[in-house]
């Protein structure tokens, strides 16, 4: 007996949580029977070194407790690194909301490009993921309470970022080496953020799928899904039907006498599960084959074939399997959740955390309150609308906390971003592939000759920082070589100015 592999992600984006839309009562995050084992696509960890950093608790205030401090890893790569001596540029990514190990296994424009420019490669991991555990390393101990997550925000990571890069900087003798920070997902929003509250550490930022205006009154708590919606209507429009009319059949099926059992036979589930474990199980799916629907085969979150979504309405709309709905739907569920044929059967009550995720939900019940879970009538999803008040409901339930709803935009901004960012912001590419649901929370226009808006028709979940493939399609290449030339100008101009003053 075997359960899939698959994964998480906030950022995946991680790869970010969102309510339900099969019940009012459901929970607002996603359960932990999505998080599973996988094996990296490559051995990519063997060109980094690991090392640690002595990190301070709390940067913002000077009580006896905020000077406590953890060991905050990451990883170095020098093999490319001109030296200190040619002040050549240091390349970070900024962590995401898990195990840094696998965004380095699965962010290969960094390192590629490192040779290019003989820049030095840090990825820094996020506290309270990975090994970055504070309160002695104990995970028990760190996420025992409110009093202890309470140590967990976005503005701590990047003031962490911003003292780990300038600590390391000093250490290697190399002030004045040019600093560019890189992320996706959340690691986007936190490069761009990074970028905008720390100019004077980072020269430039690329924040690629960075949903940094996926918050109330600014983006549609519709146009996620609606996203997702597309994505699959594109394809097939009778693979579109089948799923839409999925949800309410499942339903009745499991009240039948019977029923429990059908639905176990018909999706090979290692034992009975109830309707909403089912739809959940099938959202799931399809929201993370839309997020990574590659244009060539992946393992970020599950091993995948090259376009995911085609292959998944290839298998609803095959003719073998006649009318039965859940034939299709089990077809369809395997391209992600069995690509590699070795699942016997799916476990729903899984619970493994593989990649260190489950700190999340409290991110996401304090400051990342990120509205995508409602549905339009013609919604690939059951009809439904987002409640704020769900939200509250179930943090304070969970943590006994209440989220600080606008805390993100009145830190960060959002608002008017365009007429903000054009007054005093610079050197930031936002990279967005319009098949990516995260995409309709993105910058997806230029904001200014150095804040750019790199948008890919047929690109999914920062795509463009994947490893590169040789059959990456043109479009893909060319988005990369713009990065690239962006970021050769903003080094150029960094020299120039570096020999003025």
């Amino acid at each position: 007996m075997a359960s899939p592999s698959t994964s998480l992600s906030l950022f995946l984006f991680l790869f970010l949580h969102f309510s339900s839309s099969f019940s009012k009562t459901s929970s607002l995050f996603y359960s932990s029977l999505l998080l599973r084992p996988q094996t990296p696509p490559i051995d990519s960890l063997r060109h980094y070194r690991t090392a640690f950093f002595t990190q301070i608790l709390d940067h913002f205030n000077f009580n006896p407790q905020s000077y406590q401090s953890f060991q905050q890893r990451y990883l170095i790569n020098d093999t490319y690194w001109g030296g200190a001596a040619e002040n050549a540029p240091i390349f970070v990514y900024t962590g995401n909301e898990g195990n840094i190990e696998w965004f380095a296994q699965n962010t290969g424009f960094i390192l590629e490009s490192a040779p290019k420019f003989r820049a030095l490669v840090v990825f820094i991991e996020h506290r309270f993921y990975g090994k970055s555990i504070p309160f002695g390393g104990d995970e028990d101990v760190a996420n025992r309470n409110s009093s202890t997550l309470g140590f967990l925000s976005s503005t701590q990571a990047l003031a962490d970022y911003a003292t780990l890069i300038t600590d390391l900087k000093r250490n290697l003798t190399a002030i004045d080496s040019p600093v560019v920070v890189f992320g996706g997902s959340y690691g986007g929003m936190l490069a761009a953020w990074f970028r905008l509250k720390y100019p004077h550490v980072a020269i430039g930022a690329i924040a690629s799928s960075a949903p940094i205006l996926q918050f109330e009154n600014i983006t549609s708590p519709y146009s996620f899904n609606n996203i997702i919606t597309q994505d699959f209507k594109s394809e097939s429009q009778n693979c579109y039907r089948v799923i839409k009319g999925s949800w309410q059949k499942i339903d009745m099926v499991a009240n039948q006498p019977g029923g429990p059992q059908l639905l176990r036979k018909s999706f090979k589930f290692c034992k009975p599960a109830d309707s909403q474990s089912i739809q959940n199980w099938l959202y799931t799916a399809i929201l993370y084959t839309a997020m990574t629907d590659y244009p060539t085969p992946s393992n970020f979150l599950n091993p995948l074939p090259a376009y995911p979504v085609k292959q998944m309405c290839k298998a609803i709309d095959d003719p073998t399997t006649g009318n039965d709905t859940f034939a299709k739907l089990y077809g369809a569920a395997n391209v992600y959740y069995n690509y590699t044929g070795t699942a016997t059967c799916f476990d729903l009550d899984d619970d493994s955390d593989p990649h260190d995720l489950g700190d999340w939900t409290w991110q996401a019940c304090t400051e990342l309150i990120l509205p995508t879970g409602a549905n339009t009538e013609d919604s690939i999803f059951p009809a439904s609308t987002w409640h704020y008040a769900d939200r509250v409901h179930y943090c304070k339930s969970l943590f006994d906390v209440e989220p600080r709803r606008f805390w993100i935009t009145t830190h960060f901004g959002g608002f008017n971003i365009e007429r903000v960012l054009k007054r005093f912001g610079s050197n930031i590419i936002f990279f967005n592939g319009l098949r990516d649901p995260w995409s309709g929370g993105g910058v997806l226009k230029n904001i200014s000759s150095s804040i750019i808006a790199i948008v890919a028709k047929e690109g999914a979940h920062h795509v463009d920082l994947r490893f590169s493939d040789p059959n990456d399609p043109k479009w893909v290449k060319d988005v990369r070589k713009q990065e690239l030339n962006i970021i050769r100008d903003w080094l150029s101009q960094y020299y120039l100015d570096l020999a003025q003053y």
